[in-house]
């Protein structure tokens, strides 16, 4: 489980951390040749409830500032823990950022072995907010990290928002790619949306790839990275 108390917070956040029983688990993203792993997506797992309970619960108590922040510093001991060599794809809520205090602790703590090796994941919900964007977006950038937006198709991350954000990547939603193999309209569909971002130098992942034939068929489209049980679940 990943411990809080040794942070360099304040003591309300701290306390507010120490509520918390978390782990996490990674699952990697990978190149088309399904062997290299591009980046290890972090993904949270209370010990005691589910991910959605947990984000239900904080939300409901207007607290997601917490998890943002758990998240952040959680994940990024875990990932050392594991002693990964590539990139990690942290998950953040599009209506939060850390404050400029916490941001500071968080570099200083870990210093440059996080630069370029980060990639912040915009979530789909609950909303956006561009101030908290702009503030994020300038921390991730100026050390050199990589800004993505998660699920596009799904919730609130469409292409309106991707004119705002000009992400570096861009995670294609699970619903969109579900049996494209045989589908004709999702065929299309993806293909423009990935010649749209390739123009605009996004790379593009294709998430929940559960199939050979949905994978073979993505590829075949010039999809750039892949995440999905077919390739590996999370560890």
């Amino acid at each position: 489980m990943i411990y809080y108390d040794h942070l360099p917070l304040d003591e309300d956040i701290l306390k507010a951390l120490g509520e918390l029983s978390i782990n996490y688990v990674f699952q990697p993203i990978f190149l088309p040749d399904c062997k290299t792993v591009y980046a290890w997506e972090a993904l949270m797992r209370p010990t005691d409830m589910t991910v959605t309970e947990l984000i239900e619960e904080y939300e409901k108590k207007d607290k997601l500032h917490v998890l943002e922040v758990a998240t952040f510093f959680g994940a990024m001991q875990a990932f050392f823990l594991r002693g990964y060599d590539q990139k990690v794809s942290i998950n953040s809520f599009p209506s939060d950022c850390m404050k400029k205090e916490e941001a500071d602790a968080f570099w200083d703590y870990f210093g440059d072995e996080i630069r370029g090796r980060m990639i912040i994941e915009n979530l789909e919900f609950p909303y956006f907010s561009r101030e908290h964007w702009d503030e994020k977006s300038r921390s991730v950038r100026a050390m050199d990290n990589l800004l993505s937006v998660d699920d596009f198709g799904s919730g609130i991350n469409n292409l309106e928002l991707v004119k705002i954000m000009s992400p570096h990547i861009i995670k294609l939603d699970r619903e969109l790619i579900s049996g494209i193999d045989h589908i004709e309209e999702k065929q299309k569909n993806v293909s423009n949306l990935v010649l749209e971002f390739h123009s605009r130098g996004i790379l593009v992942v294709a998430e929940g790839v559960e199939e050979k034939e949905e994978f073979d068929y993505l590829v075949g489209l010039g999809v750039d990275l892949f995440q999905g049980y077919y390739l590996a679940r999370p560890v």
